[in-house]
């Protein structure tokens, strides 16, 4: 039986495989974890080959959170299977989700919401655009990641969610990289794997 069970998602518009090199370099780093990367349930609306996990088309500030909401369903059959697949359903306490973009709103949003008590999430270039009705397990760790020159998504952003997630109760680790776009950075990857490390290999924090 692994120690722990990482998954990956996917930004909009692309694909669990997309994560196939990181997942490589994971795998060989982190030889006792299980890793999984799903695809998001929804067609990308401007490619047919991508795949999204909230639709994009049409998005404001407005609206964002009623699509969020809207996805949770399909977001949580997705994460369920990849959960009981690898054999964990009872054991969200050594679960970490790491995501990206589009990924890590949806991440957040099952964290904050309660519906989902893993062990951490790492979120790169994300935001917290849930509705504000919160019951997460505090116990849940959460690393934001975030560059300062992200043209998609400000970074502002990070520190937005981080103050709103502490208020709240969490335990939140804001890091932001100097002169990083909206992208994954061997610098930020291996900030996720420091921050993963303790979780599932030293001990759970979960509550």
């Amino acid at each position: 039986m692994s120690a722990g069970l990482i998954i990956f998602l996917h930004g909009v518009g692309s694909q669990g495989a997309s994560f196939a090199p990181l997942m490589a370099q994971w795998g060989a780093d982190l030889p006792t974890l299980a890793l999984a990367a799903p695809d998001a349930p929804f067609t990308f609306d401007l490619a047919p080959n991508g795949r999204q996990w909230f639709s994009i088309k049409g998005v404001t500030e407005a609206n964002r959170t009623e699509r969020i909401v809207a996805a949770r369903q399909a977001f949580d059959d997705t994460l369920q299977s990849c959960i009981s697949e690898a054999g964990f359903e009872n054991r969200l306490d050594q679960v970490v989700l790491v995501g990206f973009s589009q990924g890590s709103i949806m991440a957040l949003d099952a964290v904050v919401s309660g519906r989902w008590p893993v062990a951490g999430v790492a979120a790169f270039s994300g935001r917290l655009a849930s509705p504000p009705f919160y019951a997460p397990s505090t116990g849940t760790r959460i690393l934001l990641i975030h560059g300062d020159a992200d043209p998609i998504m400000p970074v502002q952003e990070a520190h937005v969610a981080a103050q709103i997630m502490t208020t709240i109760g969490m335990t939140v680790t804001c890091d932001i990289l100097p002169d990083v776009g909206h992208t994954l950075t061997t610098s930020g990857i291996t900030r996720a794997q420091e921050f993963i490390r303790p979780l599932l290999l030293s001990g759970s924090f979960a509550s």
